[in-house]
């Protein structure tokens, strides 16, 4: 009995500081201990602890002038090593760094992480809008090209176990019905990528393609993105957005082979 409550004690320490590394990449620059301990619902003085023992393991630090918490760049070598092992990652980064120098859009891989996605590495073409999107962070999959193609490797019970309804709205074009998005997805699966117009925000758009691994399950899938008067919106510009669809196809399988699909 003492081992296991040993055990239990332990394990709830990890999961406690891995939720104040969680609560430092809430958004915010710097927090307070009394921001950490609101957002991972810990005391105050438990949290300043994992604070200050995550500091001395340069997991953390404090700005010197205001003496807030932020996420170290001892982190650093931890995620980029666990980044670039990952197959996907590997297989897609030069090809996805390629794609949005030719387009002079931005270029996204992503994977599914339970009821999100997400975002392996982002490419910024010429024309493409100031992004925010940084590899590890997430995205809903309901509401974006990419996440509609990661949703076809689901069957319409699953998706709506994974899902709850209604859908969360981005925007007014957002689709919030389970019975619509199975209709989307089964177009993607017929057609071989996904279309979104504003559907997350507005004035943007993307299209998307899955990627394959060597059993031919939807592993990945990758985005072109801009504003919806480059990728066609949804009336202007269809030419354009045919051609720019053949692209992150043939980005997509090219990123599959790479994968071992056939």
């Amino acid at each position: 009995m003492a081992t296991r409550a040993a055990d239990a004690g332990t394990n709830q320490s990890v999961e406690r500081a891995v939720s104040v590394l969680r609560a430092l990449d809430s958004g915010r620059a710097e927090l307070r201990v009394s921001d950490v301990a609101e957002l991972t619902g810990l005391g105050s003085s438990t949290t300043s602890r994992l604070l200050s023992t995550l500091e001395r393991l340069d997991m953390v630090e404090r700005d010197p002038v205001s003496n807030l918490y932020r996420l170290s760049l001892g982190m650093l070598p931890l995620a980029a090593t666990a980044l670039n092992r990952h197959p996907v990652h590997r297989a897609a980064r030069m090809v996805l760094q390629d794609l949005a120098g030719r387009t002079g859009l931005g270029a996204n891989v992503a994977i599914r992480r339970g009821t999100e996605l997400m975002f392996l590495c982002n490419f910024e073409g010429a024309r493409a809008p100031k992004s925010y999107t940084q590899a590890g962070h997430g995205a809903p999959l309901h509401a974006t090209s990419i996440g509609k193609c990661l949703l076809t490797g689901l069957t319409p019970k699953e998706r709506r176990r994974l899902l709850p309804e209604p859908l969360a709205a981005h925007t007014e074009y957002t689709t919030t019905s389970h019975d619509l998005l199975d209709g989307e997805i089964e177009t993607v699966r017929r057609t071989g990528y996904a279309v979104e117009a504003e559907e997350r925000a507005l004035g943007r758009a993307s299209l998307a393609a899955p990627v394959r691994d060597a059993s031919g399950e939807v592993v990945a899938a990758i985005s072109l993105w801009g504003p919806t008067s480059l990728l066609g919106g949804r009336t202007e510009a269809e030419g354009q957005r045919l051609a720019l669809t053949r692209e992150v196809i043939e980005a997509a399988d090219v990123i599959s082979q790479a994968l071992g699909a056939l």
